[in-house]
C-alpha cells in the first residue's frame, strides 16, 4: 500500500480565487496497530473554514474529531487542525474485506481539498518461522548456505544473524553475506566458522528466535611427504629399512576422516659384508738368474679384499741367493735375441687384430650379403628368417642384418644436437616401412595363446587370482616370447602393448589384461579427487620386462595444469593404493611414465600390477566429461512408457557395460549420446523433461525436475548413474514420441535432448550401439600385433639412436611425431627410438598410416644429408 497524492476537488464559489483554496500542512500518514492501543490520525490545513475525516468511505462522527484553531503567523490565514482515534474494533470489523484508510477533507469559500489516504493496519507476528536453519557438518573451504524464512507478519519482519549469539556484520567479514531471501552464505568455510547459528526475525509488534543450527567445519587428514629411508638394520647381510609418514598435512579436526593407507613402509636390504684378503700360494722358484739371484711371488687373491675388507700384510715378492755366490753367467747375447724375438711376436699380434677388428667395422657399416640368412630369430618356438638373394634391379629390399640380441645399455647421446662425421647407414630408395613381400622375407610363428579354460584353471592356482574378475568378458591372455604382442579388450579402448625384447630371450610368459568393476576394487579417495579411468590390472605381478610395457585406456578429464594434479596410482603387493606417478611434473622413478592424450592415456611400466588414474581439482573450473544416454523399451505393451538418462564418466568401458545391461532389460537406444562437461562446483545435476503434446502425453512425475547429487557424479565410483521419467500415453494407438529432455547442471551449462520416436519399431540409433573400429581378436602375438615390420624397425631404431649431426636422430623423430615434451624419458631408456615407435604403434592400432610415419623418417632423414629416400608413392 502507497500513499496517494493529495486531489482537490475544485468547486469554487463565483468570482473566488485559487490561490484561497485550502492546502494541507500536515496529512495523515499510514499506522499500525500494537495490540489494543488506539492510533491517532491527525490533518492540518490553512485556509480551512471546516476539516473532517473520511475512513473507509464513510464520514467520520462530527463528535469524534478534536478540532483546534490558529493563525498563520507568516499570511495571517486561519489554520485548522483535526485528529482522530481509530481503534482495533474499527480495523477489525472489516478485516479481510479491503484495508481500512482514512483521508481528510477540507473546505474553505474557494472549494475543498482531499489529503492523501492513510491505511490503518493490525501490526503482528507469527511465532513459527516458515523455514528454519539446519545443523550441517562441511569440510573445511566448502560453501555453506544456511535458509531462513522469518514468521509472516505486518509489517513485514526484519532478519539478522547471531553466531554464538553474536550478531553477524557481513560489512565487517567479507566472507560472509545475506542474500535478499534472508538466507545466510559463507562463501568458504573456516574452523572459526564452527558454531551456534541462529535466525532472528523481528518487528514493531516482537522478536522471534529461529532454533539454533549447528555448524561444525572439520579438516580430513592427509598424509605428510615420506621420511627418507632409514640405513639398513644390519651391517652386514639381508635386513631392514623403513620410512615412515603422519597424518599432519593437514591433521584431521572436528571429526574429519583420518589418513587411509600405511603410514610405515618397511623394504629388504642387503649390506655387502667386508671380505679381508688372504695371499694365494707361492709360485716355484724362478731360474737363477745373472745376479745368482732368483724369486718367486704370491697374489692377495684368495680371497681379494673387497666391499672394505683389509689388504693382505707382508711382502708379494720373495728373493734369494741360489749359487751360494759361484753362480756362472750366461753367455753374452742370449738374452738380447729372446728380446727382439718376443717384440716381433707382440707386433704380428697388434697387426692381426687391426685387420679383424677392420674387417668387422667394414661388415656392420655396409651390412651383411643378401644371402646371408638371419638365424637369431630361432628361438621359443618361431622360425627363423628367411632372406632371399636380392636382385640387383630391385633395389627395395634390406640388406642389412638386424640385431636380435642387443644387450641392455642406457642412452648416452646428448639431448643436444651436435657435429658428427661421416654420415650413417643409408636405406635404400623405395618403400621404408611396407610390409615384407611374399618370397622374400617371411616370419612365421606358432600360435601361442592358451585357451581360455586352461589360462584360467592355471591362474586360479595364484594367490593374486582371488582378486580378479571369474568370467572372461572384461579379459584378454595370451602367452608371449621375446618378439612381443598385445592384449586387447574388446569395444573398451583398453590394451596391453608388448614391445619386441620387451621379455628376456628364452622365456616365454602368460600375460593377462582386466577391466574391473568400481565394486569389485576398494580405491579409497579422499578431498576432492575423483576416479578419472577404468581399474585395469595387467600380470602376472613381479615378471621381469626389460623394456616398458605400454598399457592404453580411456579417461574422462578435461585436463590443464592450473585446474588439475592428477596422479597415477598402483595397488601394492599389501593391497594399498600408492601414488607412482604424477603427470606434469618430473617423474621421481624411471619405471613409470605417462603420456595424457584427449581421449587416453598411455602408460609406460616395467612393473605390471592394477592401475587408475585419479585427479584432485585445483579450482572450480575442473570439469570431467560425462556421457548422457538414453535407453527406452523396444516394446511397450502398456500404457506406461520409461525413459532411462545415464550419466556415465565419458570411457568406452562403462558405455559397454551400460549397453549390456541395456539389452538384458530389452531397452533401445533413443538418441545419440552426447557429452556434458561437469564442473567441480558442488552443484547437482538436474534433469527435466518439457515439450510433450498434452493431447497424447502426461508424465507420472510429481516434481519438476529430478537431481542426481554432486558427489555421486564427482567421485566417479558410482559407474550406473541414471534418473527413469515415467510417461503415460493416453491410448495404446498412440506410437510417436516427441519431447524435450533438459539436463544441466545447477548455475551451469547444459544439453537438451530433442527426442522424436516411434515406440514401436524405430532403430536410428542402433549403430552406436556396436563399435566398428575394434579389433575381435583379443591376442595378438609376434609380428602380427605391429604396424612396422619387423626388420625395417630394427633398421630405424640402429640408424636413429646414436646422436646424428644437426640433430638429425631420434629428437627429430620425436618432433615431428609431436613427442618432443618427453625427450627426457626417452633419452633415459637404452633404445630412446624403440620407446618413440612403441607409443607410435600404442596410439595407432589397428588403424595407423604407415605412410605418415615413413615421411616423418624421411623428414630426419633429409636433414643429415639425405639419409633416408622414401618413396611417398609407394606408401
Amino acid at each position: 500500500a502507497g500513499a496517494q497524492q493529495s486531489a482537490t476537488v475544485a468547486n469554487p464559489a463565483s468570482g473566488a480565487s485559487p490561490d484561497l483554496l485550502p492546502h494541507f500542512q500536515l496529512e495523515p500518514e499510514d499506522v499500525y496497530i500494537v495490540k489494543n492501543k488506539a492510533v491517532s490520525l491527525a490533518c492540518r490545513a490553512t485556509p480551512a473554514t471546516q476539516i473532517y475525516f473520511k475512513c473507509n468511505g464513510e464520514w467520520v462522527h462530527q463528535g469524534d474529531h478534536v478540532t483546534q484553531h490558529s493563525t498563520d503567523r507568516s499570511t495571517g490565514l486561519p489554520v485548522m487542525e483535526v485528529r482522530i482515534e481509530v481503534t482495533r474494533q474499527q480495523v477489525e470489523k472489516i478485516f479481510g474485506l479491503e484495508e481500512y484508510w482514512c483521508q481528510c477533507v477540507a473546505w474553505s469559500s474557494s472549494g475543498t481539498t482531499k489529503s492523501q489516504k492513510a491505511f490503518v493496519r493490525i501490526a503482528y507476528l507469527r511465532k513459527n518461522f516458515e523455514q528454519e536453519p539446519t545443523a550441517r557438518e562441511v569440510s573445511i573451504e566448502q560453501g555453506i548456505v544456511l535458509p531462513c524464512r522469518p514468521p509472516e507478519g505486518i509489517p513485514p519482519a526484519e532478519v539478522e544473524w547471531l553466531r554464538n549469539e553474536e550478531l553477524v556484520d557481513p560489512a565487517l567479514d567479507a566472507n560472509v553475506y545475506v542474500t535478499p531471501e534472508h538466507s545466510l552464505v559463507l562463501r568458504q568455510a573456516r574452523l572459526a566458522d564452527t558454531a551456534n547459528y541462529t535466525c532472528v526475525a523481528k518487528n514493531i509488534v516482537a522478536r522471534r528466535r529461529s532454533s539454533s543450527a549447528a555448524i561444525i567445519v572439520y579438516v580430513n587428514g592427509g598424509w605428510s611427504t615420506w621420511t627418507q629411508w632409514s640405513g639398513c638394520s644390519t651391517s652386514c647381510g639381508r635386513g631392514w629399512q623403513k620410512r615412515s609418514r603422519t597424518c599432519t598435512n593437514p591433521t584431521p579436526l572436528n571429526g574429519g576422516a583420518f589418513c587411509e593407507g600405511q603410514n610405515v613402509q618397511k623394504t629388504a636390504c642387503t649390506t655387502l659384508c667386508p671380505v679381508d684378503g688372504a695371499w694365494s700360494e707361492w709360485s716355484k722358484w724362478s731360474e737363477c738368474g745373472v745376479e745368482c739371484t732368483h724369486w718367486r711371488s704370491r697374489e692377495c687373491s684368495e680371497p681379494a679384499p673387497r666391499n672394505g675388507g683389509r689388504d693382505c700384510h707382508g711382502p708379494e715378492l720373495d728373493t734369494r741367493n741360489c749359487t751360494s755366490e759361484l753362480c756362472t753367467h750366461a753367455a753374452p747375447g742370449t738374452e738380447d735375441v729372446a728380446l727382439y724375438v718376443g717384440l716381433v711376436a707382440v707386433a704380428v699380434c697388434l697387426v692381426l687384430l687391426l685387420l679383424v677388428g677392420v674387417l668387422v667395422y667394414c661388415r656392420k657399416k655396409g651390412g651383411l650379403d643378401a644371402d646371408v640368412a638371419d638365424s637369431s630369430i630361432l628361438t621359443a618356438g618361431f622360425q627363423p628368417v628367411s632372406i632371399k638373394p636380392s636382385k640387383a634391379d630391385n633395389p627395395s629390399l634390406l640388406t642389412i642384418q638386424p640385431d636380435l640380441s642387443t644387450t641392455t645399455m642406457t642412452y648416452q647421446g646428448s639431448l643436444c644436437p651436435r657435429q658428427d662425421g661421416p654420415a650413417k647407414l643409408q636405406l635404400p630408395n623405395g618403400h621404408l616401412l611396407s610390409p615384407l613381400g611374399a618370397g622374400r622375407h617371411t616370419l612365421h610363428h606358432s600360435s601361442p595363446a592358451a585357451e581360455g579354460a586352461d589360462f584360467v584353471a592355471r591362474l586360479s592356482t595364484q594367490s593374486y587370482f582371488r582378486s580378479l574378475p571369474r568370467g572372461t568378458n572384461n579379459m584378454a591372455y595370451g602367452t608371449f616370447n621375446f618378439l612381443g604382442g598385445r592384449l586387447m579388450i574388446p569395444n573398451t579402448g583398453i590394451s596391453l602393448l608388448i614391445p619386441p625384447d620387451a621379455i628376456p630371450r628364452g622365456k616365454i610368459y602368460e600375460v593377462y589384461l582386466t577391466l574391473h568393476k568400481q565394486e569389485e576394487v576398494r580405491l579409497p579417495l579422499a578431498g576432492c579427487q575423483t576416479l578419472l579411468s577404468p581399474i585395469v590390472s595387467c600380470g602376472p605381478p613381479g615378471v621381469l620386462l626389460t623394456r616398458p610395457a605400454i598399457l592404453a585406456m580411456g579417461h574422462c578429464v578435461e585436463a590443464s595444469a592450473e585446474n588439475w594434479s592428477i596422479r597415477l596410482k598402483k595397488q601394492s603387493c599389501e593391497g594399498t593404493w600408492e601414488d607412482v606417478l604424477q603427470l606434469g611434473a618430473e617423474p621421481c622413478t624411471e619405471l613409470y611414465y605417462c603420456q595424457l592424450e584427449a581421449q587416453a592415456c598411455y602408460v609406460f611400466t616395467e612393473q605390471l600390477g592394477r592401475f587408475a588414474l585419479v585427479g584432485e581439482s585445483l579450482s572450480m573450473a575442473a570439469s570431467k566429461r560425462l556421457k548422457l544416454v538414453l535407453f527406452a523399451p523396444s516394446a511397450c505393451p502398456s500404457l506406461e512408457y520409461n525413459i532411462r538418462v545415464y550419466c556415465l564418466s565419458d570411457t568406452q568401458d562403462v558405455l559397454k557395460e551400460v549397453i549390456q545391461l541395456e539389452k538384458q532389460l530389452g531397452g533401445q537406444l533413443i538418441g545419440a549420446p552426447r557429452v556434458l562437461h561437469f564442473k567441480d562446483s558442488y552443484h547437482n545435476l538436474r534433469l527435466s523433461i518439457h515439450d510433450m503434446p498434452s493431447s497424447l502425453w502426461k508424465s507420472k512425475l510429481l516434481a519438476s525436475y529430478q537431481e542426481i547429487p554432486f558427489y555421486h557424479i564427482w567421485s566417479g565410483l558410482q559407474p550406473f548413474l541414471h534418473c527413469t521419467f515415467t510417461l503415460e500415453r493416453l491410448t495404446t494407438s498412440t506410437c510417436e514420441l516427441a519431447c524435450k529432455i533438459w539436463v544441466w547442471q545447477v548455475e551451469g551449462d547444459g544439453q537438451s535432448f530433442t527426442v522424436n520416436f516411434n515406440i514401436a519399431k524405430d532403430t536410428r540409433f542402433s549403430d552406436w550401439l556396436v563399435p566398428d573400429n575394434e579389433v575381435a581378436t583379443p591376442a595378438l602375438v609376434g609380428p602380427s600385433a605391429f604396424k612396422i615390420p619387423f626388420l625395417i624397425r630394427q633398421k630405424i631404431i640402429s640408424s636413429l639412436d646414436p646422436p646424428g649431426t644437426r640433430g638429425a636422430d631420434w629428437r627429430t623423430l620425436a618432433q615431428k611425431l609431436n613427442l618432443d615434451s618427453h625427450l627426457s624419458f626417452f633419452a633415459s631408456k637404452p633404445s630412446p627410438t624403440a620407446m618413440i615407435l612403441n607409443l607410435w604403434e600404442a596410439r595407432h592400432f589397428p588403424n595407423g598410416n604407415l605412410s605418415q610415419l615413413a615421411a616423418a623418417v624421411a623428414e630426419v632423414g633429409k636433414q643429415d644429408g639425405a639419409l633416408f629416400a622414401v618413396s611417398e608413392a609407394e606408401c
